[in-house]
């Protein structure tokens, strides 16, 4: 579809990130909306009936909000190159990925940003901004306190406690260091090119840990090439290389994968299974953003966090990539995920499935 696109989001914006880089990257002309509080008023709500962001308006006047749909959306309107990598194992992995970067992620991208004073004049300014374009910097900090409260006081729910925050920051720093590793070999996180899987990790890495002042300090001096890789994707250059040869998934990323299939895939799988419970003793009614709480483990250390059935949805993604391998490609990815620990997660069947519904989660 030609002409331009509207991407309405904010620099500040976790999933604006991943989607911006997406359309730099496929070359797609887009112009960026600032999602001022205007902007919700008179569009984003209108439109798609939810607050959040992004949002994508097309030039026939289609607006897609989820960075996950849009990308989707797009990928149809423009497949070449696709971020969807063709090898079975390589795209299952970047499914994965994107799923581990949008939901497992936010722990340390939004422990870094609320946690530490250094970085809250920026920020409230920059939420004060949304408000008050034209205000003055004390006005707009003031005006940032009163709309940065409610993600400040979410840590808890996320399982950001004094508890885990030593496990979180640990965590954070090894992924640095594995970046780090792999960027020293591979432009990309799959070879020469960008995958599904490096839009999903731009959202953490450069929106709330790569511009924020602390963490983007953190990012620059542990990891040097990670921040390189950051300023890569935010400005493309060239022809698109090519992924690994032979569905090869480099070594360099095995120490994220398996983190991901140990801490994150049994918080997916309990996820999918409470959800079922909660639509089975609730037919019919709406799905909330959070249906209560249950334990989760982070570098050994246990706490309770809030369970959000939204992941259910991007879980299904990879659930359905893997049924849908054929027999000879199957083999093959098993062997794969029995070495890594991720067999099990993917081979428990999802009971009852949801699907997005005018932005909202419904029962499928």
């Amino acid at each position: 579809m030609s002409g331009v696109y509207r991407l309405i989001g904010a620099e500040a914006s976790y999933y604006t990130g991943k989607v911006r880089a997406y359309l730099r990257w496929k070359r797609i002309p887009f112009v960026e909306v600032f999602a001022s509080q205007q902007v919700y008023r008179e569009i984003i709500v209108p439109r798609t009936g939810v607050k959040y962001i992004p949002v994508l308006l097309s030039p026939d006047d289609v607006a897609v909000q989820d960075s996950t749909e849009i990308i989707d959306f797009l990928e149809a309107r423009f497949p070449e190159p696709p971020v969807y990598p063709p090898a079975p194992l390589q795209r299952l992995v970047a499914i994965l990925l994107e799923i581990y970067a949008d939901e497992w992620m936010v722990l340390p991208a939004m422990h870094y940003r609320w946690s530490f004073a250094e970085n809250r004049d920026f920020i409230l300014r920059e939420f004060g901004a949304s408000a008050l374009p034209e205000g003055t910097r004390a006005a707009q900090i003031e005006a940032g306190k009163k709309l940065a409260a409610p993600f400040a006081g979410a840590l808890p729910f996320l399982a950001v406690t004094a508890r885990t925050i030593p496990a979180i920051e640990a965590w954070y720093e090894g992924l640095l260091a594995a970046l780090d590793a792999h960027f020293a070999r591979h432009p990309f996180l799959l070879g020469g090119r960008p995958s599904l899987a490096d839009f999903g990790l731009m959202g953490p890495l450069y929106a709330h840990l790569y511009r924020d002042p602390y963490p983007g300090r953190l990012m620059r001096t542990r990891a040097p090439r990670v921040a390189a890789w950051v300023e890569r994707m935010n400005a493309p250059a060239g022809d698109a290389g090519e992924l690994l040869f032979g569905d090869a998934i480099p070594d360099t990323l095995l120490p994220v994968l398996r983190r991901m299939f140990a801490e994150h895939c049994p918080v997916l799988v309990d996820t999918a299974a409470r959800l079922a419970d909660w639509l089975d003793a609730n037919p019919g009614a709406p799905i909330p953003r959070v249906i209560g709480t249950h334990e989760v483990t982070i570098g050994g250390v246990r706490e309770s966090r809030a369970l959000f059935p939204y992941t259910v949805w991007m879980w299904q993604r990879a659930i359905d990539c893997y049924a849908a391998l054929d027999a000879a490609a199957r083999e093959r990815v098993d062997a794969f995920l029995a070495a890594h620990g991720g067999l099990e997660a993917l081979q428990t069947p999802i009971r009852r499935r949801v699907a997005r519904v005018r932005n909202r989660l419904v029962a499928a």
